[in-house]
């Protein structure tokens, strides 16, 4: 598989170096290369990017009364992707496929991914049948909170923030159903349906609990958002009008085997699976006016049984995370492309259950777009504070190259 995979980047790699050289490459950022069928009846667009981070955290140790900074630092390829889209038969037939390069994005596998390595982080279908309707059927994420279905290419700030991390949902194998209704000239409200497998992406051992159901539901007030800003951070496109986004979705994964909802840890006990409906809700909105952006977020996890218990009705020490968040991000991107950004975030965890104290991170960022999210450098300082009185200062550096 391995050996399959290194030819056809090759081969990919000696494509595009040889359409740069007959002078017909695309512009930077357009991707690699781009190709359509003689007859128009398919084309395809081949990109790449990459993000390397360099960071250093400092965790505050308190000695008798007084506290103490234990630096860590690390130097890492955070994102490395290959993607291909474009469409087949007819423009009304499109398609996605991303595979993940880096470790990270490789990580986790285990023998409900076949013990293989998670490539594969896209790979769908999309069928406008009719009208305003969009069927999408394979792997790809799932309509949750904004900021999750958001890039992360697109990000203001160099990662997501603590709400995405402990409540988002992720990717999933299934079908979505998607449509949207002009109901003025400015006025858009756009439909999500999603029936999905429920385990997250790239399982390979099939359906273990029930099935996940995930419905979404966008109001645009004031029109659609220039080049779909509504799902990039920043307002790159300089809106010449107030444009707003405010939406609501709501996941419940029937008979849920993983303390996340489809991610996190399997609830393993000694007569099988735990199993328990898990419900999450979110709640969130964009807003962009001439540079200036604001993202807010809320997020809720609540479990019919969220405590998994082994057969002579002992703990098995895995809970599900439920509890509630919210998150408050802003950013004002001047003329120049230079943008200074902040993020407040804070996670409850229901304590009784998970044994986690609330926390709350402070994120104060900036960065220089050279091609919007193309290409561009960021950096960010953040302070994440416990509630047992200690924190982590973290600072961050990271590099966006995209093809």
């Amino acid at each position: 598989m391995k050996s399959l995979f290194r030819l056809a980047l090759l081969l990919i790699l000696f494509s595009s170096s040889s359409l740069a050289q007959e002078g017909n490459a695309p512009v930077f950022g357009k991707g690699l290369f781009n190709l359509v069928g003689k007859d128009s009846s398919w084309a395809m667009k081949i990109g790449l990017r990459m993000q390397f981070l360099a960071s250093t955290s400092w965790l505050e140790l308190e000695n008798d009364d007084a506290f103490l900074l234990e630096p860590q630092s690390n130097f890492l390829i955070r994102r490395s992707r290959l993607k291909f889209d474009g469409f087949a038969f007819t423009p009304k037939l499109e398609y996605k496929i991303e595979l993940g390069l880096s470790n990270r994005d490789m990580s986790g596998t285990s023998v409900f991914t076949g013990n293989t390595p998670r490539f594969l982080m896209d790979a769908v279908v999309k069928w406008n049948f009719y009208e305003n309707f969009v069927l999408w059927a394979g792997q790809t994420k799932l309509p949750g909170n904004v900021e999750r279905v958001v890039s992360s290419g697109n990000l203001q700030l160099v990662d997501r923030s603590l709400l995405n991390a402990q409540f988002n949902i992720d990717r999933d194998i299934g079908f979505q159903l998607r449509h949207h209704i002009d109901l003025t000239d400015t006025f858009v409200i756009r439909e999500i349906f999603a029936f999905s497998q429920g385990e997250g992406r790239n399982v390979t051992t099939g359906n273990l609990g029930g099935h996940q159901y995930t419905g979404r539901i966008e109001l645009l007030p004031f029109g659609l958002f220039a080049k779909k800003g509504d799902y990039f951070e920043s307002d790159l496109e300089r809106e010449k009008h107030p444009k707003l986004m405010l939406a609501t979705s709501y996941d419940y994964n029937d008979n849920a085997v993983r303390n996340r909802s489809n991610l996190g840890i399997y609830m393993i006990t000694d007569d099988g699976f735990h199993e328990t409906p898990i419900q999450t809700l979110f709640v969130d909105a964009m807003f962009k006016y001439r540079g200036f952006s604001l993202m807010a977020e809320y997020a809720s996890r609540t479990a019919d049984d969220p405590i998994a218990l082994n057969s002579d009705g002992t703990p098995t020490g895995i809970v599900v995370q439920v509890g509630n968040s919210v998150n408050f991000q802003s950013g004002y991107l001047f003329k120049n492309n230079w943008e200074v950004a902040g993020r407040y975030t804070y996670v409850n965890l229901d304590e009784s259950i998970t044994g986690k104290g609330p926390q709350s991170q402070y994120t104060l960022g900036f960065s220089k777009y050279f091609v919007g999210h193309k290409l561009k450098v960021q950096t960010d300082v953040n302070y994440l504070d416990l509630d047992d009185d200690t924190g982590t200062v973290l600072w961050r550096l990271q590099f966006d190259l995209h093809f």
